[in-house]
């Protein structure tokens, strides 16, 4: 009975001429592949593939309302399935590539998987900067569809490790390589904006934040509760650790672990302890967060406290992820 046998380990590349030919055969095959953006990385299938939307969502556990962001080299290839703007344009050629993405109008004939856009007449769509991202986006020749390498809910991967931890029989088989690129530098998802109406609104934040796009398009609104799921990373409960996390901590229990920001001033308590940047920067909090979760959830202790990290700039976002990884679940 061949439904019993273990599934095989995805294979752990290094990148190079060699593994973007791979990886370019495998998306072709309809198989996944795992690689790093500059954001987080990325479970990567053809995204005008039935077979291969399908195995990204049967891989993640992914809802089936939950969209997909489709990564192109650049403007020319994504017009060939969203319709762009003014706004866009002017967005695309100030931030891509770059950790923005975009949600537009999705062509009629769209060459794209029905899956990807869950459903919905838009679709999603970003040009990353990372140097491996790209490389594998030339070799194959094709738009990838890539959420979060991780299971659906569980907190995002920025290395390679995490990748492989997530899903150790290759998410079922289906996830054929990773193409280990280091750490992401960045560290947390890409902002998300819709430009289908009138009015630009905010999805999502990220390292792109909503002043420097005001800067270019005026008034930006943000997402109601009532916006429904757009686009990734709207789930009340996302990006969730196992232990509950707690937020603003102004002190920390003995059998709790702690992720503090800028200097420790505990003395008491806190079973384990990391801290996203005893400096207080913003940039490399970010780049610790996802990994200093996953190192902090352990089953030694009843939950984590995290420090307050300042509502501005690129903290906007670390707290967007903080507050869905402390949703009721």
């Amino acid at each position: 009975m061949t439904e019993n046998l273990p599934k095989a380990r995805p294979d752990l590349l290094t990148p190079g001429p060699a593994a973007y030919a791979r990886g370019a055969e495998a998306l072709a095959a309809g198989d996944l592949v795992s690689f790093p953006t500059e954001t987080v990385y990325g479970l990567g299938g053809d995204a005008g593939n039935d077979k291969a939307v399908a195995a990204i969502f049967a891989a993640k556990g992914r809802p089936s309302f939950n969209p997909l962001i489709v990564h192109v080299l650049g403007e020319e290839q994504a017009e060939s399935f969203a319709a762009f703007d003014d706004r866009a344009r002017r967005l695309a050629e100030l931030f891509w590539p770059g950790p923005l993405t975009l949600v537009l109008p999705r062509k009629p004939n769209a060459p794209l998987s029905l899956l990807v856009s869950a459903g919905l007449d838009t679709v999603a769509v970003r040009a990353p900067v990372h140097p491996v991202a790209r490389a594998l986006l030339q070799a194959s020749g094709r738009p990838i569809a890539a959420p979060s390498a991780n299971v659906s809910g569980h907190v995002s991967p920025t290395a390679p490790i995490h990748v492989a931890e997530e899903f150790p029989d290759g998410g079922g088989g289906r996830l054929k390589l990773i193409l280990a690129g280091g750490k992401c530098p960045i560290g947390v998802e890409s902002t998300v904006l819709d430009l289908t109406g009138e009015q630009p609104v905010l999805l999502r934040p990220g390292s792109v934040t909503r002043e420097e796009l005001e800067a270019v398009l005026g008034p930006v609104a943000l997402a109601g509760a009532d916006a429904g799921v757009k686009a990734p990373g709207m789930l009340s409960s996302h990006y969730a650790p196992n232990l509950p996390v707690r937020l603003d901590a102004t002190s920390v229990g003995a059998d709790e672990a702690l992720l503090a920001f800028g200097p420790d001033q505990f003395t008491r308590g806190g079973h384990e302890r990391l801290n996203l940047s005893p400096t207080g920067d913003l940039h490399e909090a970010a780049a610790n967060l996802f990994a200093m979760l996953r190192a902090l959830d352990k089953p030694c202790c009843k939950a984590i406290a995290v420090m307050p990290i300042p509502e501005q700039g690129l903290g906007v976002a670390i707290n967007d992820r903080l507050r869905r990884a402390a949703a009721p679940r």
